[in-house]
């Protein structure tokens, strides 16, 4: 079996409006390596992001959805060497566990093709199974297919998604804080119902974020208005709804990354995103600006050279 190379990009996901349906892939990504080897068990080795935290075994999450995919197809789990290369901050709302099951679902995928009884996955596939680990569609969809991505659940609770190319003018900045946020706990802090002239809200503007991102980038400022998830999750990380306030205060387009903490500006000029990021300086310390353009390809799966 020959040696994997896997790239999977980071992810933001909402933009704002788009709650648990948009989600954007960033040209910042984890790079793995797989080998076959010929003994049982499976050894990750991670560097950068994660290393000496993550598991090294066959509990890593990366593992475990290359498993669940090769049970499904009655295929058991072979020895394998993973060298992880990660650059996806952890707890940052950057898509970091979803990019990991990527990664596995992916592995999987490289395996089955190259099997002496080859199974090819379609898309549909790769997006159930990432899905079925990571619980909603929004993050893994962007990563399996780049772009931007609408993900929804259709009336059989089969998850699926729209991939549409990004205006060429638009410029993402990634703000990323030096503290986390659980995603459990965002989602914890969303209320059950919301005002009916709040639903009417967001629908209008994910509407206009559509046109924004894809033919308009003048209107991503109004596009990015939201009245469903981020106010509610602003006492949780007052620092970025701080940061966030400041920045749609000097009319950049900011949003929550995810869960959160990490803040998106989607501007739509180079030299606006260079504004953003001096702005985001001088209020506080301890952001990590991240001037990133979008990924077109999401995950790949090539064979490595020797």
């Amino acid at each position: 079996m020959p040696t994997l190379k896997i790239r999977v990009p980071a992810t933001s996901a909402n933009l704002g409006p788009g709650f648990d349906t948009f989600g954007i892939a960033l040209a910042y990504a984890d790079e793995l390596t797989v080998a076959t080897t010929g003994s049982s068990g499976v050894r990750v080795h991670v560097h950068g992001v994660g290393e000496g935290e993550v598991p090294t075994d066959e509990s890593n999450l990366v593992v475990q959805a290359a498993a669940h995919v090769l049970r499904h197809y009655g295929r058991d789990l072979p020895g394998l060497e993973i060298e992880a290369h990660n650059r996806i901050p952890h707890g940052r709302g950057l898509g970091s566990s979803g990019a990991a099951i990527v990664a596995g679902v992916s592995i999987a995928a490289g395996l089955l093709a190259r099997d002496e009884r080859p199974i090819v996955l379609s898309d549909e596939a790769l997006l159930r199974f990432a899905t079925e680990l990571e619980g909603h569609p929004d993050n893994v969809a962007p990563a399996l297919f780049g772009g931007l991505t609408i993900a929804w659940l259709d009336d059989s609770q089969a998850p699926r998604s729209k991939r549409l190319s990004v205006h060429r003018g638009v410029s993402p900045l990634v703000l990323v804080p030096d503290f986390t946020m659980s995603t459990e706990l965002a989602r914890s802090l969303q209320p059950s119902q919301v005002p009916h002239e709040d639903a009417v809200f967001n629908v209008s503007r994910s509407a206009l974020l559509v046109t924004a991102l894809t033919q308009s980038p003048e209107l991503l400022f109004e596009a990015t208005e939201d009245r469903l998830h981020q106010s509610y999750r602003g006492d949780a990380m007052p620092a970025t709804r701080d940061l966030i306030r400041a920045l749609r205060d000097a009319g950049h387009a900011a949003v929550v990354s995810g869960a959160g903490p990490s803040i998106l500006v989607l501007s739509g000029d180079p030299g606006s995103r260079i504004e953003a990021a001096e702005l985001a300086a001088r209020h506080s310390s301890g952001w990590t600006p991240l001037l990133l353009a979008v990924d077109i390809k999401g995950a790949t799966v090539e064979e490595a050279s020797a």
